[in-house]
């Protein structure tokens, strides 16, 4: 039930704040797809992803997340995650960023990573991203390289 909680506050701090932000935040909406590894898995991943990052000034960031995640295999379901990121303004178009949050679905864990975000266009972004995901029950834990297509409003 704690996990839901947790969910629960980030989706409404994601769903209510973007009012609440500073002049230059933005929602953010995307697909994404790449590959995950770790304890006898090695498959393909594909999700969907929401967000809004407040501006900290002209050079950092701040924002929460929301996702689903399907790793491509049977009997896997979808993975749900609600997180944050923090970084740095990379140029005009560019955004540095960690990141952390935590899973639920058929996996409950923590999971950290960092990645990279890129406006192709007034709206349209691409990104890199790397997530590892920390097992418990002695189970190897998984890592996560995906790339990502968006809008950002």
């Amino acid at each position: 039930m704690k996990k839901f909680a947790v969910a629960a506050a980030l989706l409404s701090a994601v769903v209510a704040t973007p009012a609440l932000a500073a002049d230059g935040g933005e929602a953010r909406v995307e697909v994404r797809g790449g590959y995950v590894t770790g304890s006898g898995l090695d498959d393909a991943t594909l999700g969907v992803a929401g967000g809004y990052d407040f501006d900290l000034g002209s050079t950092a960031f701040a924002g929460a997340e929301i996702a689903g995640d399907k790793v491509l295999v049977d009997g896997a379901k979808v993975q749900f995650s609600a997180g944050g990121r923090a970084g740095a303004k990379v140029g005009t178009n560019g955004k540095l960023y960690a990141n952390a949050g935590y899973t639920f679905g058929q996996i409950d864990d923590p999971y950290i990573g960092a990645g990279y975000q890129h406006k192709l266009g007034q709206s349209l972004y691409g990104k890199l991203e790397y997530r590892h995901q920390f097992i418990g029950n002695n189970v190897k834990d998984f890592d996560t390289f995906a790339v990502g297509l968006g809008l950002a409003f």
